[in-house]
């Protein structure tokens, strides 16, 4: 016999699980999480029992529809789901008219039919990328519901009508019960909102202290970044918390928006928090490295430490008070210190230290602004519409997407008379239409596809093992909890989020509950699931494969229109003057979504040099619109005026020589103000002429991210692509 040592028992699966339930017990994040998702599943699943109740009550055709609807409507938030419905209602009743509308017109021409309704899905996927939040639900549910209402009236055209109402009828059952199961379940509070907003508006704080506290001594070159580049560069951490505190800025802007549906006190006050979080946004976006201009003199110096004295102020007196109660104070001591950096500047003989304190004034302004919008009613900020930025070359990608996909299963449906096809058709188009409202459309579509194929092996033993079962309405709607909460529960996480979507919505069309519920017929059921998994095939070609994103040249069009718009600004004539913040909050929406493509193809520190280049436009655009300003002084001669307004003609060659534009400016400043007369000029002139030399600085930085035949402009196969990210394609001279 031979001897064995003993061996170490290892952890089996039941060890995993028991670990990862206490660790979720015993960790109060994740124990938070947890209950709200349980929170969440429990009030879907109580409005899908209620909701197909009501549905087989009402004898209504279709009772799963209003089942289909609750997983669509369902949202963990009470405003959202409520914008989510009346939406949802709009496009359901849009969509029922033009279904009826393209039935009385193309009756007896199939083809043509066809046609039309291809052409109204790719409409609407176009509609539903512009849409901000879910407005895009009514372009959705247009196509959505032309294609669900006209499959059964194809046989009998002239039911096409009842056809319509009876899915409008499902619509609202689902639609109401969801509203009411969420709205009497789920607290309303404004005061945590606004308690979240104080939050946001400390960590700005927080973090524009950390800036001045840890990066005042920053070399001009990081070693990290990308060889050739002109362009200061930060460590990663300082870019992660950027990224960090934009996203939050941006969710919780969709929370107040959301928020403003069902809640009087946020309504009233919607528009002013929306402008103060959109400065928000500007100042956690100024401070990048051109906000670091100044030398490491006692002055400067002295210059961040009242910065540090000044924010510390905001953040004790924020400690335990609310923003209303002590916004005064807050003002106050902001204008104190933007009263000493005008007294700094204007003893100073550095034309650097002059950009750094010119920097600093106009950000402390912005902070004043946004404390003042965010902390009472009626400021400036009620008088400011933001827009949304609307990216043509991706709509009318998905909205080809979306006409390719409906054209193809109308005439896989035309060609081999497949019953099952007004099966697939519903999905492609409900899908195509629904990820056309997301970020990323072909990077969701194998999620999409993925958690409805999911969907058919889960509905196999849903109608072999439970719905046989069955014998009364409690067990029934026991099954659907079954089947669906594996769906619901994945919606939260953030990975396969999309997935769980998917699965959750289009699961239900897997299922034959009918009114009155007949015996299931194995081929009838196998025929539609061979639909839907022909449709998620058709999903993937269409988005990844027939019409596949460019994510280069996305970015590429987006660096472009930063250019574009920069180049319109300076070039129109006049001031923004309250606008400016819509300009502004228009260019970052750009950046981040410059921040999305880049983060397809391109590595770390390259990502790094083209944000922080585009958020260096920014700062450039507030400074053309601060020389237009000044222009307009008294303390300007008319020789220096048409100095500044030749300065800015020269951004004209913006785009085909940005060095030349840079040279412009410079000649301006030294027409304003000498820098060896700094201490003898009108303080006008002066900050003139530190805004004309901090524009040129900036465009010296980055002439390579203005440039239209920059490296982000040629394809990957191309040399020129592979030259350093921002540095200068031509001479001053071209």
């Amino acid at each position: 016999m031979r001897y064995q040592m003993p061996r170490t028992p290892q952890p089996g699966v039941g060890t995993h699980m028991l670990s990862s339930l206490t660790r979720h017990f015993s960790d109060d994040a994740q124990w938070a999480a947890l209950r709200t998702t349980a929170a969440f599943s429990a009030r879907a699943l109580l409005s899908v029992a209620i909701a197909l109740f009501l549905a087989f009550s009402f004898q209504l055709q279709s009772p799963m529809s209003s089942v289909t609807t609750v997983m669509i409507v369902a949202n963990p938030t009470v405003g959202a789901l409520v914008s989510k419905s009346v939406w949802r209602v709009i496009g359901t009743i849009i969509g029922a008219s033009i279904s009826v509308g393209l039935m009385a017109v193309f009756v007896q021409s199939p083809a043509l039919y066809f046609m039309g309704l291809s052409a109204t899905v790719g409409l609407a996927c176009m509609a539903a990328t512009f849409l901000r939040l879910f407005r895009a639900y009514a372009a959705v549910l247009t196509g959505y519901t032309i294609v669900i209402i006209s499959a059964p009236a194809f046989d009998d055209p002239d039911g096409i009508f009842l056809s319509a109402m009876s899915r409008l009828s499902a619509v609202v059952v689902g639609i109401v019960t969801t509203a009411a199961v969420f709205m009497v379940t789920s607290p309303r509070r404004s005061d945590t909102l606004f308690v979240q907003i104080h939050g946001l508006f400390r960590d700005t704080v927080s973090y524009i202290l950390a800036f001045h506290q840890g990066y005042t001594n920053v070399p001009a070159q990081n070693p990290d970044a990308l060889p050739g580049s002109t362009f200061r560069a930060l460590p990663t951490n300082f870019h992660d918390s950027r990224a960090a505190m934009l996203a939050r800025i941006g969710r919780l802007s969709d929370a107040v928006e959301y928020a403003a549906t069902d809640n009087y006190d946020i309504s009233v006050r919607e528009r002013e928090i929306r402008a103060g979080l959109a400065r928000l946004s500007g100042i956690v976006a100024s401070y990048h490295p051109h906000t670091i201009t100044a030398s490491d003199t006692e002055q400067d110096r002295m210059v961040h430490a009242e910065i540090v004295s000044m924010l510390q102020f905001l953040m004790d007196r924020t400690a335990d008070r609310t923003l209303e109660s002590c916004w005064m104070e807050g003002c106050a001591r902001i204008r104190h210190t933007r009263d000493l950096m005008i007294a700094q500047a204007r003893e100073t003989h550095s034309p650097q230290s002059l950009l750094f304190l010119d920097d600093i004034q106009d950000l402390l302004g912005q902070i004043e602004t946004a404390l003042q919008d965010l902390s009472r009613r009626g400021s400036a900020g009620r008088r400011l519409r933001l827009q949304p930025y609307l990216e043509w070359p991706t709509a009318l990608r998905n909205g080809a997407r979306g006409m390719l996909i409906t054209m193809s299963a109308c005439l896989i449906w035309y060609v081999l008379h497949w019953t099952a096809a007004p099966t697939m058709m519903l999905y492609v188009v409900a899908a195509a239409s629904l990820l056309s409202t997301l970020p990323s459309a072909s990077r969701a579509a194998g999620l999409m596809a993925a958690g409805t194929a999911l969907g058919v092996p889960a509905g196999l033993l849903c109608h072999t093992y439970l719905l046989p079962q069955i014998d009364g309405y409690p067990l029934l709607w026991l099954s659907l909890c079954i089947m669906l909460l594996p769906g619901i529960w994945l919606q939260f996480h953030p990975k396969f989020g999309v997935g769980g979507f998917g699965y959750g919505v289009f699961s239900t069309v897997m299922l034959q509950v009918n009114n009155p519920i007949h015996y299931y017929n194995d081929i009838s059921l196998l025929n539609g699931w061979m639909a839907l998994l022909m449709g998620c095939i058709m999903l993937v070609l269409s988005f990844r494969v027939i019409l596949p994103p460019n994510h280069r040249l996305d970015a590429a069009r987006l660096v472009t229109s930063l250019t574009r718009s920069l180049r319109r600004l300076a070039l129109s004539g006049r001031r923004q003057g309250r606008e400016w913040l819509v300009w502004e909050n228009l260019q970052l929406q750009k950046v981040l979504r410059l921040a999305m493509r880049l983060s397809f193809f391109a590595r770390a520190a390259m990502i790094h040099e083209y944000i922080d280049a585009a958020l260096a436009t920014l700062s450039l655009g507030r400074l053309v619109e601060r020389i237009r300003m000044l222009a307009a002084s008294p303390d300007i001669t008319g020789a220096q005026q048409v100095a500044i307004y030749d300065a800015l003609d020269t951004f004209s060659e913006l785009a085909h020589n940005p060095l030349l534009t840079a040279a412009g400016l410079r000649r301006a400043a030294g027409v304003l103000c000498p820098p060896d007369a700094i201490t003898l000029r009108p303080p006008a002139q002066v900050e003139a002429m530190a805004c004309l030399m901090q524009a040129a600085r900036i465009i010296q930085d980055i002439p390579g991210f203005l440039d239209q035949r920059g490296p982000l402009q040629w394809a990957e196969d191309y040399p020129a692509a592979h030259r350093p990210p921002l540095a200068a394609v031509r001479t001053e001279s071209g």
